[in-house]
């Protein structure tokens, strides 16, 4: 049978079936607070303000607010805390980074024509860190369920001649050769049949059905994710002043993403009747994406101390290339015999489309005079509208299911206010985003806080700022078997640095 399939390889184009899924589209769809310290110091509610360079990334209309050609670098510290438990076991883990976090420019033009309607318009360029992959959590407790899950859910109807290596074939052969033509869940059933975590029901070629080679009982478990990478944006910036009470923006923007994970499973086990009483199962997964948005704002002076903005951010689309590695090992104790399952390859999926969903956000400010203000943003984000492309592939179209079953539209909302001092500012806001699934077990809503101070040197403002967010997480250790989840109290602090200049 495998030599048919090898002989008509070169003659069919056979869709591989890829590891995305429902949590890559929340990832890549959602963002941090992030920006200069002067907006994160107010939880980012600057969507009727402008005059701030990360205000542009909520409002493009915002850049035409300021009064001169201005620059902003941002520097800030992060601290990451996840408490996690599972099962009968508690973990702490603990992260910290320094990260270049926004850089940009406006450059302001008058109008030189006093009957000129259009007294203003500015160019701006400004780079930020949308959101920051780096974390790590280890799960560990007893739980009653085992890897051997996994495997058995992919080997399911996978014929055993496909699993069995020919002579002189070797593990990286028969590996590579299921990944180009049976997909990504053939690869994982060979890896469960050679690592002996299962077996036939029978020694034939046809046979589809499996058994665990692991007795059943309890089985100690930790499961450690380490991750980096990061999502950014370029937007290149073009606002207008029209008689003095209305700001007109636009931004079209340029993303970028990168994203490591690695993922590891060690399970042992005694219970009585198992042949296989440990396995370490690792994954590695590499993404790289890059994509196009834009944005439209307006913001109108209602009266001298009353501003509201409205802004359409659009949906984003990206251009994502996944690769992955994997490795798996076990070990006997009646045995006395340890078998490692290294293929040594890297599978290198098709390129696909992710079209994350569009945002509307309406914002109020009321100023007093030159002394202090409060500002207030909402904004409303359907996650549902997520979608993988192409969609009529067969899995995308399961997994669009899958997002628009449990993903649900979310708000956020931020509040802010500054006081005046002289040429001191203080700062302080609250934010609430809401979880993007319909069952919020899976991810729990974010509260979070900050404050902050500036002063103003005249021609150099230096601003610092801290910010806190916390929500609870519950995520799957895979999609398919082992299905348990881990319970993570996940905390996020930072410390952020901006210094702005006049040009």
């Amino acid at each position: 049978m495998k030599k048919l399939y090898i002989m008509i390889a070169a003659c069919l184009v056979i869709t591989i079936s890829q590891a995305q899924d429902i949590t890559d589209a929340v990832r890549y769809s959602s963002e941090e607070l992030a920006g200069t310290a002067r907006f994160r110091a107010m939880s980012g509610a600057f969507g009727a303000l402008g005059g701030d360079l990360s205000a542009m990334g909520i409002n493009p209309a915002g850049s035409a607010v300021f009064l001169n050609s201005f620059a902003t670098v941002t520097l800030n510290y992060n601290q990451r805390k996840n408490d996690t438990k599972y099962f009968n076991g508690i973990t702490s883990n603990k992260n910290s980074e320094v990260n270049f976090d926004q850089a940009g420019a406006v450059l302001v033009f008058n109008s030189t024509n006093p009957e000129n309607n259009w007294v203003k318009f500015t160019l701006g360029v400004n780079y930020i860190q949308t959101n920051n992959f780096d974390d790590r959590f280890t799960a560990q407790g007893t739980s009653p369920n085992s890897i051997d899950e996994y495997f058995l859910g992919y080997a399911d109807g996978v014929p055993l001649d496909l699993l069995q290596r020919l002579e002189n074939e070797s593990i990286p052969d028969l590996y590579t050769f299921l990944g180009e033509n049976e997909g990504f869940g053939a690869q994982q059933a060979f890896l469960g049949y050679e690592g002996f975590v299962i077996e036939a029901d029978s020694n034939t070629p046809e046979n589809t059905s499996y058994y665990s080679l692991l007795a059943t009982g309890d089985f100690n478990q930790t499961y450690s994710l380490a991750s980096t990478g990061l999502n950014g944006k370029f937007s290149f910036n073009f606002a207008s002043e029209f008689k003095d009470f209305l700001y007109l923006g636009i931004n079209l923007n340029a993303h970028f993403l990168n994203y490591d994970k690695f993922t590891q499973l060690l399970e042992t086990n005694i219970n009585p009747g198992s042949d296989t009483n440990e396995v370490l199962f690792s994954n590695n997964l590499s993404t790289t994406g890059d994509g196009f948005s834009f944005q439209l704002g307006t913001i109108a002076k209602v009266t001298d101390n009353i501003r509201l903005g409205v802004s359409y951010e659009s949906p984003t689309w990206l251009t994502i290339s996944e690769q992955t590695t994997q490795s798996l090992e076990s070990f006997s104790n009646e045995f006395n015999e340890r078998d490692i399952v290294n293929p040594n390859v890297v599978n290198i999926y098709p390129n696909y489309q992710l079209k994350t969903p569009g945002k509307l956000t309406g914002s109020a400010a009321v100023l007093f005079g030159t002394t202090g203000l409060i500002s207030f943003d909402y904004s409303y984000k359907d996650f549902s509208n997520t979608e993988l492309r192409p969609a009529g592939d067969p899995e995308f179209m399961f997994q669009n299911t899958q997002i628009s079953d449990n993903l649900k539209a979310a708000s956020t909302y931020r509040i802010g206010g500054e006081y005046r001092i002289q040429d001191w500012s203080l700062r302080g806001g609250y934010r609430f985003e809401e979880s993007p699934y319909v069952n919020e077990a899976s991810l729990g809503d974010l509260n979070g806080f900050s404050l902050g101070f500036g002063y103003n040197f005249g021609n150099i403002k230096v601003d610092l700022a801290y910010d806190n967010s916390s929500r609870t997480d519950n995520p799957q250790l895979y999609q398919v078997g082992l299905t348990n989840t881990a319970n993570v109290d996940r905390d996020l602090s930072s410390v952020i640095l901006s210094l702005s200049f006049g040009l």
